[in-house]
C-alpha cells in the first residue's frame, strides 16, 4: 500500500474532512464543521494514508450521535446520488474512505445496519475492506447478505459481492477461512460468472486468481466447468484474466485451457541482450527470433523472466508478460521489448549478473544474461 499511499495520502487532510462535514450538517445543523476540519488538521501531520483516515474517523464518532445505528443513518443519509459505473474510489468517492472505516470501527455490533450501510457506501465509494471483520464475526449472516449483493442491479454492489471476499484483497486482511476453504467464495463467484459488466468480471477474474495460489486445481476445474456451463463471451474473459498466475508459472493445463498449447514446437534463437552492461536506471533490450517448427497453428503466450540479484547475493525470478502470438506452420517472427531498469517504491535493485529467460507457454526456450551496475 506504501507506493498508493505516497501520493493518496494528502487528500485526507482538514479540507477532506470539510466536504464530508458539510454534508452532514446538511442532516445536522448542530454539526460543527470547522473544529472537525481543524482537529483532522492538528492530528494527521507525519501520518500516513490509513492513520489519516483513522484521524477522520475518530473525529466523525466524537461528533455524530453516540447511537450507532442513528450516527450511520445520518452517514447514508449524507450521500450524494450513486456513482455510475466507471467513477469510483479514487475519483468522485475518495473522502468517503473515513465513512467505509466509520462502520468497520464502530458498527461490529450491528452487523444488520452496518451492511445495509455498506450496500449503499459501495455504490459512491468500496465496502471491499470494511466488510472482512464482518465476514469473520458475522459469517452466516454476512455471507447471506453477499450472495443477495451477487444479484443485484447495481455493478458497484455487485463487484463488492466479489471484491469484499476475495481471499488475499491487495491492501486488505487476509481472510483465513477463504485461503483454507474458498468453497463459500466460488458459491458467490457462481452467480457472476457471466456479468455484464466489465468492472465486475474484472473482480471476478482477480477473485479466483487469488484462490489459484492456494488452490490451483480447484480453479482449473471451475474455469473448465464455466467455459462449458457458460460459454460466453463474459465468461471466457473472466477465465483468461483468472489464470494469469499459473500460466505465468508454466502450468500446462492453465495454457490448454486458453488455448496456448503446443510450446514444444516453438524454437526461439538469436537472443540479444543489449547492452551487455547496464547501469540501475538504464534500459535493456531483449531480441529473439520464435519460429514455429510444427505442421499447423499454434497460439502462443510469451513471457520473460528476469531473475533479479538481491541484497544477499542470491537471485529471485519475476515473470513479465511480453505477447501473444499466433504462428502458422513454419512461420518465424521478431520479437523485441524495452525492459526498465529504473527503481520503484516497490522494487530496488541491486549489482550483479541478471539472468534473462524466455518463455513460450510456460517453457523456458532461451536463456541470456545482462550485468547490471551501480
Amino acid at each position: 500500500m506504501a507506493a498508493a499511499e505516497s501520493g493518496f495520502k494528502q487528500y485526507f487532510n482538514g479540507d477532506a474532512a470539510r466536504v464530508l462535514g458539510l454534508k452532514i450538517k446538511r442532516l445536522d445543523k448542530k454539526f460543527d464543521v470547522e473544529g472537525y476540519a481543524a482537529e483532522v488538521d492538528r492530528r494527521i501531520p507525519g501520518k500516513e494514508l490509513k492513520d489519516r483516515v483513522q484521524v477522520m474517523t475518530e473525529g466523525l464518532r466524537t461528533r455524530l450521535p453516540q447511537d450507532y445505528p442513528e450516527a450511520v443513518g445520518m452517514l447514508v443519509a449524507s450521500l450524494d446520488e450513486a456513482l455510475e459505473v466507471g467513477q469510483g474510489m479514487f475519483n468522485d468517492g475518495w473522502y468517503l474512505m473515513a465513512v467505509a472505516r466509520f462502520v468497520e470501527e464502530y458498527g461490529l455490533q450491528h452487523p444488520k445496519e452496518s451492511l445495509e450501510a455498506l450496500r449503499e457506501i459501495t455504490q459512491r465509494h468500496t465496502a471491499e475492506f470494511a466488510i472482512r471483520p464482518f465476514i469473520e464475526q458475522h459469517h452466516s449472516m454476512t455471507m447471506k447478505t453477499v450472495r443477495q449483493w451477487a444479484k443485484h442491479k447495481s455493478a458497484h454492489v455487485r463487484r463488492a459481492a466479489s471484491e469484499g471476499t476475495r481471499p488475499r484483497l491487495p491492501w486488505g486482511r487476509v481472510l483465513a477461512m477463504f485461503v483454507k476453504d474458498p468453497q463459500p467464495v466460488l458459491a458467490v463467484l457462481e452467480m457472476l460468472r457471466s456479468d455484464p459488466s466489465e468492472y465486475v468480471r474484472k473482480s471476478v477474474a482477480n477473485n479466483l486468481n487469488d484462490i489459484s495460489k492456494d488452490h490451483p486445481d480447484v480453479v482449473l476445474v471451475t474455469a473448465r466447468r464455466w467455459l462449458q456451463e457458460s460459454p460466453t463471451p463474459e465468461t471466457a474473459w473472466i477465465v483468461k484474466h483468472a489464470l494469469r498466475t499459473l500460466i505465468k508459472k508454466g502450468n500446462q493445463e492453465a495454457l490448454q485451457i486458453v488455448g496456448a498449447s503446443g510450446g514444444e514446437h516453438i524454437d526461439v534463437r538469436k537472443l540479444k541482450i543489449s547492452p551487455a552492461s547496464v547501469a540501475i536506471g538504464g534500459n535493456v533490450k531483449i531480441a529473439f527470433e520464435i519460429q514455429n517448427q510444427d505442421q499447423q497453428a499454434h497460439k502462443l503466450t510469451v513471457d520473460y523472466v528476469v531473475h533479479h540479484v538481491r541484497q544477499s547475493g542470491k537471485s529471485i525470478p519475476k515473470v513479465f508478460k511480453l505477447t501473444k502470438l499466433s504462428l502458422a506452420a513454419g512461420e518465424k517472427r521478431v520479437v523485441e521489448k524495452l525492459h526498465s531498469m529504473k527503481e520503484v517504491t516497490t522494487r530496488r535493485y541491486y549489482p550483479g549478473r541478471h539472468v534473462v529467460e524466455i518463455q513460450v507457454n510456460g517453457r523456458i526456450l532461451a536463456k541470456g544474461a545482462f550485468k547490471l551496475t551501480a
